[in-house]
């Protein structure tokens, strides 16, 4: 029997475009699990949309010189356009900033405050003299006062996950000016959590103890056993959904009140486009409410937001909530400001039509349950030796020896040996076993167990060698290739969720579409003899070392740039007098020897002629420059610096270095050739 199933996935925030650690983290897993409902016959709306409201776009706007509006215009487009372009089959794509959200959230909040589910505080806020304004959660940065990380923000330290507000953070200051905030008195509405402990306490940590994520279940029952408090729901802002109550002028809803409403308004939003009424999707018990997010989004959907459906009264509480944790990229954590990630629009543009190796590749490594790290190697690794030799291996050898000896008709059988038989078994059963990992969200492990049908087939026919027995036993190889056949045609189907472009091209090239989740596993032909299929077609192609050192080489001209913008300028040194650098005895030399000193991985031992004499001088740039680049370069010297001994060998004087942004050093010498020995004053 069919059932009605109500999967979200986090809405994006629309001050960027998104990467691979929002597609692995949420976006995959649950188009997955779309998917895989739909194909099991049960009414799905997968919902999702633009998260339009909150400081950080006010930020940005004012750094850029637009208005919030054109950020999230822009933004909205690009997100909305990567979602379609790697196939996350929404069924409805909204935003916030929609009318139809406003209306909702407008009347959500009044709902509640007609319930005196608030509690209205006049509380103290910090405020910027300077910008005549208070300063909202993001406007505010300082040491977080749980880890001690200098660069929290007001409503969370992005190092440890702790939730905070802007008053907690110690040495505060506004983002806006970079001045101390002041404290300024303000009235707001608050969501007093802590009257819903008992309640979350038997529904999570009672009720869900067994069935929700480890990760997910532990992060919870910290928070609940911390003791909850009250949370503002509003907030001193002109850009958001204003506080539609008596005193609420000049004030808006608080992005995390309104965005997950946004679910809701964008439910209404497809209902109304479908014909179909949106209630029973939030409102009837049969209905299952599954939250696909990340782990900083963990305390909003599993705390906050149930809280604010359980006071308003008529809505389904989530079923579950399988958070994954973080991506991180070449061992180091993904980063929007420091361009420490791969973009989806750059992706398509360096991978054209490689969609499904990216979903794969994130699937099979996908941060269920710990932070996990995406590198190139590991997934040209994945495309290479799975989806290639496995994979579009066995498809590729199933269609051209169908068409080869048969002109691409489907052989008819003669009779099934054991192997046969229990090959053709072993391909009923996947459907269950990739089923059951789907539903306890182990999608990794389902993409794995897809890849174990594949590799049946590659077993299949190399025990059974068609290409061999062709020339001795014709009935034989009709009833292998038949079998072949089979296993590829339930690859087409079941390889829909996780590699949804490969199953439309699969379903072309065998020139059939008809099978559902339930066919493979009830039906006992799945090609018919005599059905006619396609020319084969590479589903994969291998991605060679040079493709890869080219991604490699785009994160590393990242690193550079970071590392040349962060650069720390030392500041400048005591003050001396005009007699003091008089003392300095500094001359043009030229190097005329220099070898690397033994055991050692940084001293050049150099000969330098001064003008005044010969001498040796040790210096450190051996990482940098080897012997042969310095012999003969002109270089400037300390002549008078007291001579020292290094691994024994007396230096006697300094060559001038400095070093580049990228770190590198380079000489401090003379831009055109100079006598040796003439002084620098």
């Amino acid at each position: 029997m069919s059932k009605r199933y109500t999967i979200t996935a986090a809405l994006p925030y629309t001050n960027g475009p998104i990467h691979i650690g929002h597609l692995a983290g949420v976006y995959v897993p649950a188009d997955i699990y779309a998917r895989y409902k739909r194909l099991t016959g049960n009414d799905v709306a997968f919902i999702c949309g633009s998260d339009e409201h909150g400081v950080p776009i006010t930020i940005k706007a004012k750094k850029e010189g637009v208005s919030p509006q054109d950020i999230v215009d822009k933004y909205h487009a690009i997100i909305k356009k990567s979602f379609e372009d790697f196939g996350i089959t929404f069924d409805n794509y909204s935003r916030t900033s929609a009318k139809i959200h406003h209306d909702t959230a407008s009347e959500f909040f009044k709902t509640l405050y007609d319930k005196h589910e608030f509690v209205e505080e006049i509380t103290e806020q910090l405020y910027d003299e300077e910008a005549n304004q208070f300063l909202a959660d993001r406007f505010v940065t300082g040491t977080c006062p749980k880890c001690g990380n200098e660069e929290a923000y007001g409503d969370q330290c992005e190092n440890c996950g702790s939730s905070l507000n802007a008053t907690d953070l110690i040495n505060p200051k506004s983002a806006i000016t970079g001045n101390v905030p002041t404290l300024k008195e303000t009235k707001h509405w608050f969501l007093p959590l802590n009257k819903h402990e008992d309640f979350l306490r038997e529904w999570i940590l009672k009720g869900h103890k067994k069935d929700w994520k480890p990760n997910v279940y532990g992060q919870v029952k910290s928070w609940i056993d911390d003791g909850l408090r009250p949370r503002a729901v509003t907030r001193d802002l002109d850009w958001g959904i204003p506080v539609p109550v008596p005193g609420g002028e000049g004030k808006v809803l608080y992005v995390w009140f309104d965005a997950p409403i946004g679910y809701i308004s964008a439910t209404k939003e497809w209902a109304a486009k479908e014909g179909k009424d949106w209630e029973p999707y939030w409102k009837d018990k049969d209905t299952k409410l599954v939250h696909f997010i990340g782990k900083d989004n963990i305390v909003f959907h599993c705390i906050i937001f149930p809280s604010m459906l359980k006071a308003e009264g008529s809505y389904i509480l989530p079923d579950n909530v399988p958070a994954n944790e973080f991506l991180n990229l070449e061992g180091n954590k993904l980063s929007t400001s420091k361009n420490w990630a791969v973009w989806l629009p750059d992706y398509l543009e360096d991978f054209p039509n490689q969609q499904d190796v990216l979903r794969y590749a994130l699937t099979a490594n996908a941060p269920e349950s710990k932070d996990n790290d995406f590198t190139w190697k590991d997934f040209q690794a994945r495309n290479n030796n799975e989806l290639v030799a496995i994979f579009g291996n066995f498809i590729n050898r199933v269609v051209v020896l169908t068409n080869k000896y048969y002109d691409g008709i489907v052989p008819e059988v003669s009779e099934f040996t054991d192997i046969d038989t229990e090959t053709l078994a072993a391909v009923k059963a996947y459907p269950a076993v990739i089923e059951s990992s789907i539903e306890r969200y182990r999608f990794r492990e389902a993409s794995q167990e897809l890849m174990n049908l594949a590799r049946l087939g590659n077993k299949y026919l190399a025990d059974e060698e068609p290409w061999k027995l062709v020339k001795t036993d014709e009935k034989r190889t009709k009833t292998i290739m038949f079998v072949a056949l089979q296993i590829a045609s339930a690859l087409a189907t079941l390889s829909e969720p996780f590699l949804p472009f490969t199953s439309t091209k699969l379903k072309g090239v065998l020139n059939t579409d008809a099978n559902s989740w339930e066919d493979i596993s009830t039906k006992d032909i799945l090609l018919a003899s005599g059905h006619h299929i396609g020319k084969g077609e590479l589903l994969f192609s291998k991605i060679e070392d040079k493709t890869i050192q080219e991604q490699l080489d785009k994160l590393e001209a990242s690193k550079k740039a970071n590392e040349a913008a962060n650069k720390v300028i030392e500041p400048q040194k005591d003050l001396i007098t005009f007699d003091d650098f008089t003392k300095l005895d500094i001359r043009v030399g030229t190097i005329l020897e220099a070898e690397k000193m033994p055991k050692t991985k940084k001293l050049l031992v150099l000969k330098v002629d001064t003008g005044i004499d010969t001498r040796t001088i040790v210096s450190g740039i051996a990482e940098t420059f080897t012997p042969e680049d310095v012999i003969g370069k002109q270089v400037t010297v300390l002549v008078n610096l007291a001579p020292r001994k290094l691994r024994g060998i007396e230096s006697e004087g300094m060559i001038l270095m400095t070093e580049t942004p990228e770190g590198q050093l380079v000489f401090v010498n003379p831009d055109t050739a100079v006598d040796s020995g003439l002084q620098i004053s």
